[in-house]
């Protein structure tokens, strides 16, 4: 059975900006929703546990409620804050900025626990400075990539 073969420019092709090579299977419709409800559900998530970690295993209180939305209001607003201010950022800044906020989330997490805020601070700043580590290998690492592609397709 024989494929046509998608070329530069069409619908199907690859992406000229990115360097994609896979079909863009979803419309910009399910992208808006994915993009507006994953940090939603993420948040949800995050206000549930700060509310169990805060009531320390007692019984649902109106201040445990109003502490978890609050939690996922000000988690989804930063989110997205985040999110929007790192795509203008320079890979290193990019990559910072993430790891000081996933950080700063673990933070708020574990004190609420009751532990010493030194040990808050410190796994805080290991969190911080994993995802940021990590967060440049892949950004470095996947630039390297399309360069190369790049140079491989100005050459043929």
């Amino acid at each position: 059975m024989a494929h046509a073969v998608p070329t530069r420019g069409t619908s199907k092709g690859p992406d000229s900006r990115r360097g994609s090579t896979l079909p863009d299977v979803y419309g910009a419709r399910t992208h808006l929703l994915a993009k507006w409800a994953m940090p939603l559900a993420i948040g949800l998530v995050y206000g549930y546990w700060v509310a169990s970690v805060r009531r320390h295993g007692g019984p649902i209180t109106g201040w445990n409620l109003l502490v978890g939305f609050l939690s996922v209001l000000v988690f989804f607003v930063l989110f997205v804050a985040v999110r929007e201010v790192a795509a203008r950022l320079p890979r290193e800044a990019h990559a910072v900025l993430w790891g000081a906020f996933a950080g700063s989330a673990l933070g708020f997490l574990y004190s609420g626990s009751g532990v010493a805020m030194f040990t808050s601070i410190l796994v805080s700043l290991l969190l911080a400075a994993a995802v940021t580590g990590s967060l440049m290998y892949r950004y470095y690492t996947h630039e390297d990539a399309e360069q190369a592609r790049a140079a491989r397709h100005r050459t043929t």
